[in-house]
């Protein structure tokens, strides 16, 4: 029970520094979103190896690594799909479009869902065939009133999935998978940074030491939480998990309404009650089969 406690706290916790990312943003605005994922990329392979000697005291040999093919490659793959995702999440924060992102992260599960029923068969109850069908029209409320797709929003929601998806086929443990990705990229990044910085087209080099700093620091900042929820997911349930990474876009959706006072016109708020209906039905679900889990016979 003890360590169930300590696992919600931390996924609680995880989810509240995703969502309070927007306030680090504000520090950067119109940020050159190239420069930012390059050093993103290249200061995290540091910062996750220091946290692996901390947490772990060890870094996975090379030869253990390199036995298991299939993970590696698709440690690779998520990697360069995960910085598809991160650029638009970027591209959002730093664009005035934190309720882009926020949309983006509430559609993430329905857009897991049916990568699930896609490729891993699996079946959908009637409230995540509701919530499916409920998301599809307040995307298509948005599309018939405005005219045009939110790409940013669905780019993220379904990049992030596809990334969770390749999860899947990983057998590395979290820490490991996500150091990984960040080191595979790496050389790309560095060739990237070296490439522009002698070309002197660099907007984060040619900075001042303060805003080069904020570059650096994206590695952290967004890595922290990643942590955190790696040491969570080993501690709780998935279902809890699931219910509180809501946490996340409710936060950034207050802060983009609130503070940053981006509009919330009644386009927004309806399509957003469609999208809100159908988590809420499954979130409903998930609580209900909490709670009556049936007991086994002695």
């Amino acid at each position: 029970m003890q360590t169930h406690r300590v696992g919600n706290a931390l996924a609680a916790f995880s989810f509240m520094l995703w969502g309070l990312l927007p306030l680090y943003y504000q520090f950067l605005p119109q940020a050159n979103i190239n420069d930012l994922l390059a050093l993103r990329i290249i200061f995290s392979v540091p910062f996750m190896f220091a946290v692996m000697v901390i947490l772990r005291r060890r870094m996975p040999s090379l030869a253990t690594l390199w036995q298991d093919k299939r993970s590696l490659l698709m440690s690779a793959l998520a990697g360069l799909i995960m910085c598809v995702s991160w650029y638009a999440f970027t591209w959002a924060m730093t664009h005035d479009q934190v309720l882009a992102a926020s949309l983006g992260f509430f559609i993430n599960p329905l857009f897991a869902i049916t990568l699930g029923v896609l490729f891993l068969k699996e079946k959908l109850t009637l409230a995540q065939k509701a919530a499916v069908v409920l998301a599809t029209m307040g995307i298509a409320y948005q599309v018939w009133y405005y005219g045009e797709l939110p790409w940013i929003s669905l780019i993220m929601g379904s990049f992030f999935a596809l990334y969770g998806l390749c999860k899947k086929f990983i057998r590395y443990d979290a820490l490991t998978s996500v150091t990984l990705e960040a080191a595979l990229l790496a050389p790309i990044a560095l060739a990237y940074v070296l490439i522009t910085g002698f070309m002197g087209t660099s907007t984060a080099l040619a900075s001042d030491s303060n805003t080069l700093m904020l570059y650096i620091g994206s590695a952290p900042i967004t890595l922290a939480p990643l942590i955190f929820f790696a040491l969570a997911i080993s501690r709780t349930s998935l279902t809890m998990v699931g219910l509180m990474q809501y946490i996340e876009p409710t936060l950034q959706f207050l802060l983009a309404v609130f503070l940053f006072g981006e509009m919330f016109d009644e386009v927004k708020a309806i399509s957003f009650g469609f999208i809100w209906l159908g988590l809420i039905l499954c979130s409903l679900e998930a609580i209900s089969k909490m709670f009556h889990r049936p007991v086994r016979p002695a």
